[in-house]
């Protein structure tokens, strides 16, 4: 008995292994978007059942891509990396060094929004339903500057807060912290790294953990927790579960909270990529939402989710093989023109603009630059001029 057990385990591993080694479409990286990628039953999934997807976290996910190195998502080494999820923008230097190190031979990459999110602070205090929180409240929690929850609530309850956040690499963390160093530059910069972000020692009573999953375990472990994480993680329409949140005081119970409609809303405030050079340059296609050069401005409006913003995909515009150009191009046709929208919203993430209705309307220009070289400026995926001799393996 124990052998046949022992059998049917190892072929059901294989089974696993080999479905894995089959994708045609292979990347990985950002947890925030994983069940949204790889579907989380009943939820449906909304990668192509040919492309493989691994979350090991948004730093992951760029080692892979921008290094040609799989084992930083846990595939084999000779694995072609084709895509990366990153929730964490592409810096400068990131990018020059991979156009130094791969442009020649793999051609440019694309950084594109798949789709917008909130960032959620979910927290658990007994005999508290209705958590409304500023950004100053916020810094003081995360900081350590405050300590117990009456400093919080204005009465004299002594529990503890626990302060729970993500460790290594983490772009929710960037998100995170970017919406924190807009209200409070002195206790917190921007990075997707927390205890690089804080400026200062972490709060003593405070706990690291690696994964979205476990923010949300931790958080409900012990009453006077509280952490951040994505929308999908939680129920973002609970005030019981999660904190209604504003950049600056509003009466109590007005704040948003990081419902769809709300963040929607808040992403739509970001600009559009205006001309050919902006156009050109990755850094330029995801919107940022903070204080730093080039962000737009945190949404203040009563409807607007203030903690906002994209999980991104890193994609080649030229591959060697060419049945992965076609994959990518027809995912993100599917993704761009509303075809995934249902299956988006499922997951309580946002799509990313794709009407003229909302003025910023993101997706259609991404469309026209990447897909259909609307503009005649040779960006689009594939382009046969352009990936002539280039391209990812």
């Amino acid at each position: 008995m124990f052998k046949r057990t022992m059998i049917a385990a190892s072929m059901a591993v294989a089974a696993l292994a080999s479905a894995q080694s089959m994708a045609a479409v292979v990347g990985g990286g950002a947890t925030l978007p994983e069940k949204l990628y790889n579907g989380a039953s009943p939820l449906p999934r909304l990668l192509p059942a040919d492309f493989s997807y691994t979350g090991v976290g948004s730093g992951g996910g760029k080692t892979a891509f921008l290094t040609n190195a799989p084992a930083a998502i846990n595939q084999p080494a000779g694995t072609p990396v084709d895509y990366a999820g990153s929730d964490s923008v592409l810096s400068q230097t990131e990018l020059t060094n991979y156009n130094n190190a791969y442009g020649t031979t793999f051609g440019k990459l694309i950084q594109v929004p798949s789709v917008g999110t909130s960032v959620t602070v979910p927290y658990k205090k007994s005999g508290t339903t209705n958590l409304q929180l500023t950004g100053a409240q916020l810094c003081n929690i995360f900081s350590g500057a405050v300590t117990t929850w009456g400093q919080i609530l204005n009465n004299t309850d002594a529990t503890p807060i626990k302060v729970i956040y993500r460790s290594g690499s983490s772009g929710t963390t960037e998100l995170f912290t970017r919406f924190l160093n807009d209200s409070c530059p002195t206790q917190f910069g921007v990075s997707s790294t927390f205890t690089v972000a804080s400026i200062g020692a972490e709060p003593a009573n405070s706990q690291a953990v690696s994964g979205s999953g476990a923010v949300v375990t931790a958080v409900n472990a012990t009453d006077g927790a509280i952490g951040y994480v994505s929308p999908d993680f939680v129920s973002a329409n609970n005030n019981a579960v999660v904190a209604r949140v504003s950049k600056n005081a509003l009466p109590a119970g007005t704040a948003p909270l990081p419902s769809l409609a709300n963040t929607t809303a808040a992403l739509g405030t970001a600009p559009v990529p205006a001309n050919a050079t902006e156009r050109a340059n990755p850094l330029k296609w995801v919107p940022t939402f903070g204080s730093a050069a080039g962000d737009t401005a945190v949404p203040t409006g009563t409807n607007q989710y203030p903690i906002v913003g994209y999980t991104n995909l890193l994609v080649g515009q030229c591959y060697k093989t060419a049945a992965d150009a076609t994959a990518i191009r027809n995912f993100l046709t599917d993704l761009y023109t509303g075809v995934k929208n249902s299956t988006i919203a499922a997951h309580s993430f946002a799509v990313v603009p794709n009407t003229s209705a909302t003025p910023s309307n993101l997706a259609g220009e991404i469309k026209k630059a990447f897909l259909d070289n609307t503009y005649g400026e040779g960006l689009d995926i594939a382009n046969v001029s352009v990936c002539n001799g280039k391209g990812r393996l």
